[in-house]
């Protein structure tokens, strides 16, 4: 039995320790969710709404106002769940306290007691007295045991009684700081609160002039789709020029060491694995050395973890096709993502590469396209380049600088991934993206 009571007694504390815990990684998590909803408001002020001066179209001011709004709901959301989860902490070290407290007391009580009748027979002659009363040697030893059990017990009670109270401490100290905490989520809660209500009754403005003249707006957002749509297809036509140039080289070059290896043909011939060409399967597949699939590979391995094609940047076009939200007739589609940027912003490479062609594309501005093994980068609407066609690129290595639209006043890049001829989500492969 007593077995029995100290593993249910084990089992408890593991719940109770295992609860805590999950309290405290739970909040913790969302702590780092609020942080990071806080940096990317800060980020959509920064990059979209840099000054209010600047002149953007009606659909412009509504996708970057639909931007800050989701963010300050995302915050509200989270900030809601961190004052929940703070309201049932505080409820546990409430009820920690109270049954602390009723501990404490029994504990006191007790020791009180003790104390009471150890005072009684304190004195030394009493001691003495009991040891000689003993009816033989054995009697006096163990009476002289139990004198030092006792003397640890009250040892042992008053230090319990000790870190009961430095428990309670704690737990009254956390208790504060927990509410502390909670009413500074509350407050900003509040005040994010009232910005939501300013931000959705601009938006409503905007969607109301929109709606006013939507086949005038609708016919908007089609014609710049139809530009969108052309710009992709130049892309896709110089990817696949690329790929076929790529292949020529190759061919030719192989066909060279070909025939030098037949002309020299001797048994000290060695030909190395890394300029051994791979025959495409078709005409829009590159044609790989060993030293283009270990790079390929390379990419793979980094799939999720590549680093941003600028250093600050937020995307406010995704992959894919949308139903636009103000117009449920309208659906826009876009083969990359694209990113808005500080002014002049630097681009980076998102891996090591070659460049493989730098274009000039009207209305895309100046594209450079990487390449890395069978996987393709490229940067759109770039306003200068720093690199030339078949430089080696490092990751991080700047390669130009994002253009700013005079019309929109957006400082904004389009980014694709390919793998060979084929479109691939960014977002699937960009940290975070």
């Amino acid at each position: 039995m007593k077995n029995l009571h100290t593993y249910l007694f084990l089992l408890i504390c593991l719940v109770t320790f295992s609860t805590v815990s999950a309290q405290v990684d739970k909040q913790k998590e969302l702590e780092e969710k609020r942080q990071a909803i806080l940096a990317e408001i800060k980020q959509i002020n920064s990059l979209l709404f840099k000054t209010k001066k600047e002149e953007k179209s009606v659909l412009s001011q509504v996708q970057d106002l639909n931007q800050r709004i989701t963010a300050s709901e995302n915050l509200i959301r989270v900030t809601n769940q961190q004052a929940n989860l703070l309201t049932r902490n505080i409820n546990d070290n409430i009820e920690k306290i109270s049954s602390l407290r009723k501990e404490l007391t029994v504990m006191k009580d007790d020791y009180a007691a003790m104390i009471q009748k150890s005072y009684k027979s304190k004195s030394q002659q009493s001691r003495i007295m009991f040891l000689l009363s003993s009816q033989n040697f054995l009697q006096a030893y163990k009476r002289v045991q139990y004198m030092k059990q006792y003397a640890k017990f009250r040892k042992k009670q008053g230090e319990g009684i000790k870190a009961k109270t430095e428990e309670l401490q704690n737990l009254n100290t956390a208790l504060i700081d927990q509410k502390k905490t909670k009413q500074k989520l509350i407050a900003e809660n509040e005040i994010a609160k009232a910005q939501l209500t300013d931000e959705r009754k601009d938006q409503q403005a905007l969607v109301a002039t929109l709606k006013k003249d939507e086949s005038k707006f609708a016919s908007q957002i089609r014609t710049k789709q139809k530009q969108a749509d052309e710009i992709d297809r130049q892309i896709d036509a110089l990817i696949k020029a690329a790929i076929e140039e790529a292949n020529r080289i190759a061919r030719e070059k192989a066909l060279a060491e070909a025939k030098a290896n037949a002309k020299n043909n001797t048994t000290n011939t060695v030909t190395t694995t890394k300029n051994v060409v791979t025959k495409p399967t078709s005409t829009e597949e590159f044609a790989l050395t060993a030293e283009d699939k270990a790079l390929a590979a390379s990419f793979t391995n980094n799939k999720g973890k590549l680093p941003w094609p600028v250093e600050k940047g937020m995307v406010v076009k995704s992959f894919g096709t949308h139903q636009h939200p103000q117009f449920p007739n309208v659906t826009t589609s876009s083969s990359g993502v694209e990113i808005a940027a500080e002014d002049n912003a630097a681009v980076r490479s998102i891996f090591e590469g070659q460049v493989l062609s730098i274009q000039m594309i009207k209305g895309a501005n100046k594209v450079v396209i990487i390449q890395h093994g069978d996987y393709l980068s490229v940067y759109s609407n770039l306003a200068t380049v720093s690199v030339k066609k078949g430089d080696k690129i490092s990751t991080k290595q700047v390669i130009g600088t994002v253009a700013k639209s005079p019309t929109e006043g957006r400082t904004v890049l389009k980014f694709y991934i390919y793998r060979n001829n084929d479109k691939i989500n960014p977002a699937d492969w960009i940290y975070r993206m």
